[in-house]
């Protein structure tokens, strides 16, 4: 036990010198989007109430990315379906947004850290994208991967049964870079480091024990709110 709690808090403060998990970012640099606006001009437009519900603003984050915000440039963009699949995918961001159903809920992202946020989210459901390569039967595992080299992990069931979505906006507005312009995964129920952004790449796999960036570093590979973040 001594030893455990000894190898957390060396990782913790690391974590807190270096960075954090790249799920919880964001406000510290103001930037604009991926269409050119600064933060400052979306808090402006962003809703901050929905059916009810009070919402948190787009600046209640803290920038902890690995490698900081990413600038993506929209039209060289492609988003890779790969791995156990019939048909292996290269979609630009109009393709993926194109005839496919859009949805929004508010879902809260809680960090390591110990904050959170309610956040109304849009997106494209990421079975709809497996669905469209076609899953091989092998596969019980999707990896993102993000333009900046981080990595993450989520079962194929949790993603079918979740719903998960894959956001291009949050509070009605474009997700700006330090928000993961221009997709950034919804992973409900798990802890922020899951909460991948910039994803450029979904790869389907077999691998079940497959660990990402912040879970090879001794992060649960699971990611469920209910346990420790730390194995």
């Amino acid at each position: 036990m001594a030893r455990r709690r000894a190898a957390f808090l060396a990782l913790a403060t690391a974590a807190v010198i270096v960075t954090v998990a790249a799920g919880c970012s964001s406000s510290a640099e103001r930037t604009g989007d991926g269409a050119g606006e600064d933060v400052t001009e979306l808090e402006d437009v962003q809703v901050r109430e929905y059916e009810g519900m009070d919402l948190s603003s787009i600046s209640d984050f803290r920038e902890n990315s690995i490698k900081g915000p990413q600038q993506v440039d929209v039209a060289q963009y492609r988003l890779r379906v790969t791995g156990l699949v019939d048909e292996p995918l290269e979609l630009t961001y109009d393709d993926v947004l194109a005839e496919r159903e859009r949805f929004k809920k508010v879902v809260t992202l809680n960090c390591v850290e110990g904050w959170s946020v309610d956040i109304l989210w849009e997106g494209v459901l990421v079975s709809d994208l497996l669905n469209q390569a076609g899953v091989d039967t092998s596969a019980n595992t999707v990896i993102f991967k993000a333009v900046d080299g981080y990595s993450t992990s989520l079962p194929l069931d949790y993603i079918r049964n979740r719903q998960i979505l894959m956001a291009y906006k949050m509070n009605g507005v474009d997700l700006p870079p330090e928000r993961g312009y221009p997709f950034q995964l919804v992973a409900e129920r798990k802890w922020g480091y899951k909460w991948i952004k910039w994803i450029e790449e979904i790869e389907l796999s077999g691998d079940a024990d497959y660990r990402g960036y912040w879970e090879q570093r001794g992060y649960s590979n699971d990611g469920d709110l209910t346990g420790d973040f730390f194995d």
